[in-house]
């Protein structure tokens, strides 16, 4: 009987056989002092939201209820996060999110790279008895269907699909970037290249790895074992993994344009926040009218752990004090009392004192803005208590001498520049 690969039952069947692993264990060092004391997965985003809560989103919208997360680097906000906010699956009905930290389950050794991290926990993932492996990354922001990937890669007959999306040529070095035949099949990769290929039907964009890959599970423990054995490899998905097999295997693309969910007039969301330039645009696109990243959209929600926080409030309506918010987005717990705050992202439980302004700024969870503040173009980190008086984002030469700021001009503000230590090792 013929199967139709995009029947809905189909696709269920198929996400239920997947098991999936995000790898959340980077730095993100070119976020600065933002993860100083957290994990880039672990940063905030979007005003109640964390990183990690997309893929995870994403997964459980798919029907993909397996997941494992794989993490390393200061880790315990990320493990935290996710042990209070996703630990509603229930095992007896086979669903799960894991924290999978690097132990030392195969050698004396942590995590030497992408395809390392999915190798030193082969024999967790052969215990599920899944038939396939989705690898993410946890650290972009996109909604996504992952069940019509499946479905793409058993259309394909493939060994293993990669999703793509298309990138500027500037921006490519930072990607892994592929080559495809007619029919997508995979022929040629280039992990960050210096002199990226471009499209041969668009000269200024890419075809860029998204770090997003299913695999044929028992496919994928033959080749981890032989990279595991293979002296000189790195042991990454891109640099070793992928190289290596498209001489041999079908590996496809699949493009994200095929299963982007909330797409509108032709812009499909995805945004790797990897920089502080990135992540302030990122959060200032959600003040927006209409936003590309809608965060109301029922049929597709982004979960979270949420404190329990009573309602923001806005405090004084006099000529020189009034509270007010405009073309912002401002969480629970938060209370303007008599300041003016414009086109900004306030995180949870933030107060704004009088006759403050606060204007294209992201503010993290827990901050304390005193009287007669200026703030322009700011990203303020979590549990900072910003003085009276004080203007940042005014005076660039100045912020210098204490604050980080970008190459746009987007100033970096947190506790320790402050001399505000609420991080004691010793």
């Amino acid at each position: 009987m013929h199967q139709d690969l995009t029947s809905t039952r189909f696709i269920s069947a198929l996400t239920k056989n997947t098991v999936a692993l995000i790898l959340a264990g980077g730095k993100g060092s070119r976020l600065k002092d933002l993860t100083n004391w957290r994990a880039k997965p672990a940063v905030p985003f979007g005003g109640k939201f964390r990183i990690i809560d997309f893929p995870l989103s994403n997964c459980m919208n798919s029907g993909v209820r397996r997941i494992g997360v794989v993490t390393q680097y200061k880790s315990h906000s990320l493990m935290q996060h996710i042990q209070r906010g996703w630990g509603f699956l229930r095992g007896e009905f086979n669903e799960f999110v894991e924290l999978l930290p690097a132990q030392q389950r195969i050698q004396e050794e942590w995590y030497k790279g992408t395809a390392d991290a999915v190798f030193q926990n082969l024999d967790i993932l052969r215990n599920t008895g899944a038939e396939y492996v989705l690898i993410l990354a946890g650290d972009h922001i996109y909604k996504m269907d992952y069940g019509q990937m499946l479905a793409s890669h058993v259309k394909n007959k493939a060994d293993m699909t990669v999703a793509c999306v298309n990138v500027p040529v500037e921006d490519a070095k930072a990607f892994g970037v592929m080559g495809v035949d007619d029919e997508d099949r995979v022929v040629d990769f280039s992990e960050k290249p210096d002199n990226p290929k471009p499209l041969p039907d668009n000269p200024d964009q890419v075809l860029a790895s998204m770090g997003i890959y299913v695999f044929n599970a028992s496919f994928l423990y033959e080749q981890l074992i032989r990279d595991a054995d293979a002296p000189h490899s790195q042991h990454d998905f891109g640099r070793d993994i992928i190289p290596y097999m498209i001489k041999k295997y079908r590996v496809y693309a699949h493009r994200f344009t095929e299963s982007c969910v909330g797409a509108s007039d032709g812009n499909y969301y995805w945004r790797d926040v990897g920089t502080v330039d990135a992540y302030w645009e990122a959060n200032m696109e959600l003040t927006k009218v209409i936003p590309e990243l809608n965060l109301y959209d029922r049929h597709w929600p982004i979960w979270t752990y949420q404190e329990q926080l009573p309602p923001a409030k806005f405090v004084f309506d006099n000529a020189d004090r009034c509270g007010m918010a405009t073309d912002s987005l401002v969480s629970g717990g938060c209370i303007i009392s008599g300041a003016k705050v414009s086109r900004s992202v306030l995180f949870s439980d933030i107060r704004v004192n009088s006759y403050s302004n606060i204007e294209d700024s992201v503010i993290l969870p827990k901050v304390d803005i005193g009287r007669y503040v200026t703030l322009k173009r700011v990203v303020v980190d979590k549990g900072t208590r910003i003085p009276d008086g004080m203007e940042i984002g005014v005076n660039p030469e100045q912020d210098r001498k204490r604050f980080y700021v970008s190459e746009k001009g987007i100033t970096l503000v947190t506790p320790d520049m402050l001399g505000q230590s609420i991080h004691q090792a010793r």
